[in-house]
């Protein structure tokens, strides 16, 4: 027994050195519009997303509509190469129904109700204004992109080993990596709403913020990030 387990271990060990190599490989290379594949991926990504909406051009303002910044989304996958599209088509493909209610509600953001602790702790003033705030929402592909920068840290500094070691029987592979960005995609939107910040200035507070709660979770070695996703269905071994 000892010996499986020690085989067990130094797989897991390897697999996760070699999963950092994978991952900063996807990281470092940049997205090719002249390359059929790299184009192939982000129309993937729109299909899923918007199934009833046919994209009119591959340059199109559309783009603005899953959360690009411009006309065209090649320009916002600078920071993280081919890494943030790998997990965005892998969220609107294998959790396409979560991946398109997150987008709508970045969206058109829904109020968030208070809590009668927090209706106690606000002046009738503060109530009044709160009443009538508007939620905040937030661009869709951008924060996925910047999701896999707070998914890349934890990987790379070693936070996510207790996660991995708790999930992946032997090697982690990518297609766990792509499912805890899916995880954390969905927790920071429960996150965001959860936050209410006053404007989209505020992301980087909030992401920070996000980033120190998931350290702490990943502090216990009984934490294994486990999303309720049809697409972790395969994959979490409890």
């Amino acid at each position: 027994r000892l010996g499986v387990s020690l085989q067990a271990c130094l797989l897991q060990i390897v697999g996760y050195r070699n999963l950092i190599a994978e991952v900063e490989k996807l990281r470092r290379e940049p997205y090719d519009s002249e390359n059929p594949q790299h184009e192939e991926m982000l129309l993937k990504l729109w299909k899923c997303l918007k199934p009833n909406s046919p994209l009119k051009a591959r340059i199109s303002k559309q783009w603005c509509e899953i959360g690009f910044q411009g006309d065209d989304p090649k320009t916002d996958f600078r920071g993280m190469g081919l890494l943030g599209l790998y997990n965005l088509v892998y969220f609107a493909e294998w959790d396409t129904e979560v991946a398109q209610q997150v987008l709508t509600d970045s969206l058109h953001p829904k109020y968030r109700e208070v809590t009668k602790k927090e209706l106690s702790q606000l002046s009738k003033a503060e109530w009044e204004k709160k009443k009538f705030d508007k939620a905040i929402g937030y661009s869709f592909a951008i924060v996925g992109i910047n999701i896999t920068d707070l998914a890349y840290n934890l990987l790379v500094s070693g936070a996510l080993k207790t996660h991995f070691y708790n999930v992946a029987p032997e090697a982690p592979t990518l297609t766990h990596f792509q499912q805890t960005f899916c995880y954390l995609m969905h927790e920071f939107h429960k996150f965001w709403i959860d936050e209410d910040p006053l404007d989209i200035m505020e992301f980087n507070r909030v992401r920070e913020k996000f980033y120190r709660r998931i350290l702490r979770q990943l502090q216990n070695p009984e934490m294994a990030l486990c999303p309720h996703f049809a697409a972790s269905e395969s994959l979490i071994n409890m």
